[in-house]
């Protein structure tokens, strides 16, 4: 058992997950075989556990770095993985299914797990790419966020779970009217509040029983839009990056970028300027916010404190095969993944297709290590940092 950090590392094309120790990249793990939903992410859990999904084999895995095994539970699932995420306590989850590779959604399957008795159940809601969340506070609910007709749609997590074998279709218990362009979604645990990004801000929804009532917008601020929000458990504020400037992929190395930041307990907003070019998940240090943006002249790693203000910019050697003027960001190009453990300083960033992470310490932005792996990367791979202690558990949301 290691008390150092451990970074998750996950190579979803070449089939391979790795475990190294932080910062001096001492192998503690290794999956082989298993290709990670690179879209439905790592889900952290109490103790240092991870959950993620195989997309090949169609199984979540509950993995604990920290223990002696490092599968903890291996629990058959709907795949393509589009979403999962988690209720507060840890044991209730729902995985939702999207497009996989293919060019439209097809596939309407939701599972939920009660991963303290291993019991399952799939069942059929509609076609799309739902966001989900699990919230918590009496009964757990399941909230799946549809597009097109965009909705919040609330089922009680014990019905899902008593659905009759075959896939049976799930009615909503009840719904909320959402704007058809929803993309990103999180959850304050303890406020029972659920937010979805949407074209004119953040919708936000709070509990009410067995359903949800809806709360005032929060806007952008900015005539930029995010498509991504997590939840930062230490200091209790909403993350996004903002994508501005003209909607062609092939126009990406203008797209404008911010850093959006929101305090839920006092409403306040702050936006700072990251540059421009492809910027799109973070990932949070204990005291700063970690952005990997990627530019034809040049890729770098943006640090921001916790007041949003900018702490660090550290440029990042260039990629073989990265996207190029006159290409998609998108399509056949490597690209960069972005760790870090609320309960620790370091941040590690992919090199895609190189096989290698940088590590840095965020409170210098100095590189620590650089960790060369025997698995090249492609796309980017994707990454996540722990420590048994962090309670990065806090977003219940997979990253």
């Amino acid at each position: 058992m290691s008390a150092d950090p451990l970074l998750l590392v996950s190579d979803h094309v070449g089939g391979l997950v790795l475990v190294l120790t932080v910062p001096d990249g001492t192998e503690a793990g290794r999956l082989t075989g298993r290709h990670i939903s690179e879209h439905a992410g790592f889900l952290a859990l109490p103790g240092g556990r991870t959950a993620c999904v195989d997309d090949r084999r169609g199984e979540l895995l509950v993995l604990a770095p920290f223990g002696h095994e490092l599968v903890e539970a291996v629990i058959p699932v709907a795949a393509p993985a589009e979403h999962l995420a988690v209720d507060p306590s840890g044991r209730w989850v729902a995985v939702t299914t999207g497009l996989g590779r293919n060019d439209r959604p097809w596939s309407d399957l939701l599972t939920v797990v009660d991963l303290a008795t291993g019991d399952t159940a799939r069942v059929r809601t509609r076609v799309g790419e739902p966001g989900v969340t699990v919230l918590g506070g009496g009964d757990p609910l399941v909230v799946l966020r549809h597009r097109e007709p965009g909705a919040l749609d609330v089922h009680r997590f014990a019905d899902l779970l008593g659905a009759p074998p075959g896939c049976p279709p799930a009615t909503a218990h009840a719904r909320l009217p959402l704007p058809d362009d929803g993309h990103g979604d999180a959850q304050a645990p303890d406020r029972g509040e659920v937010f979805a990004a949407v074209g004119e801000g953040v919708y936000r929804a709070r509990r009410d029983g067995d359903a949800l009532v809806a709360e005032p917008t929060i806007p952008w601020g900015s005539p930029a839009r995010g498509w991504y929000l997590r939840f930062d458990p230490r200091r209790r504020t909403l993350w996004s990056t903002l994508r501005g400037g003209h909607a062609d992929p092939l126009r990406w190395p203008e797209w404008t970028n911010q850093a959006w930041c929101h305090d839920v307990e006092t409403d306040r907003t702050t936006l700072a300027d990251l540059g421009s070019g492809l910027v799109f998940r973070l990932a949070l240090t204990q005291d700063h916010a970690a952005f990997a943006r990627i530019h034809p002249d040049g890729d770098e790693l943006v640090l921001l404190d916790a007041d949003g203000g900018t702490a660090h910019r550290v440029p990042l050697p260039a990629m073989d095969g990265a996207p190029r003027r006159g290409g998609t960001p998108w399509e056949g190009v490597q690209r960069r993944a972005v760790a870090a453990s609320p309960g620790t300083d370091w941040v590690a960033v992919t090199r895609g297709g190189h096989g290698e992470i940088h590590l840095f310490d965020a409170r210098t932005g100095t590189e620590a290590a650089r960790l060369k792996l025997d698995t090249p990367l492609h796309h980017g791979g994707h990454a996540t940092l722990r420590t048994q202690t962090d309670r990065a558990e806090g977003d219940p949301v997979g990253r």
